[in-house]
């Protein structure tokens, strides 16, 4: 196992190393001092997006979601409940498809809400439609596991 881990800070998209053993619920950002896991999902956009699938070696789960769709309010709770359990063993972050649609396009999203797990910077799974409350779990336990 590595002795250190890089994670994105969620606030100021810094990376961070954080020595693989470490109780990484109370980490802290080395640039902004903010916590690094807050338990939410966090709002990208494309860029930033980027940096948190490219530099992160934790699993980045991505809702990819639009204001206007009714499935996408549905799951909105769940996903949340979801970062708050699962953090930090996971990234939980939101992309609306609408201001990013070049992003959407590019992991050919064709309806929402659409989900997808990034495991060392690349697509491991993806599913669209409502998912039930344990399945975030059941998908890291069988696509990255601890």
């Amino acid at each position: 196992m590595a002795e250190t881990v890089n994670i994105v800070c969620p606030h100021c998209d810094a990376t961070n190393r954080l020595p693989a053993q470490r109780d990484a619920k109370a980490a802290k950002c080395g640039r902004c001092a903010q916590p690094l896991f807050t338990g939410q999902p966090v709002d990208l956009t494309t860029t930033r997006f980027r940096k948190h699938v490219a530099s992160s070696q934790i699993p980045i789960v991505a809702d990819f979601w639009a204001a206007w769709c009714g499935p996408c309010k549905a799951i909105a709770p769940i996903f949340a409940r979801s970062a708050a359990e699962l953090e930090p063993r996971a990234r939980f972050v939101k992309v609306d498809v609408d201001a990013e649609p070049a992003l959407a396009q590019a992991y050919g999203v064709r309806g929402i809400p659409a989900l997808f797990l990034f495991k060392d910077g690349k697509v491991a799974a993806n599913q669209a439609g409502l998912p039930d409350a344990g399945f975030f779990r059941r998908w890291l336990d069988e696509h990255a596991p601890a």
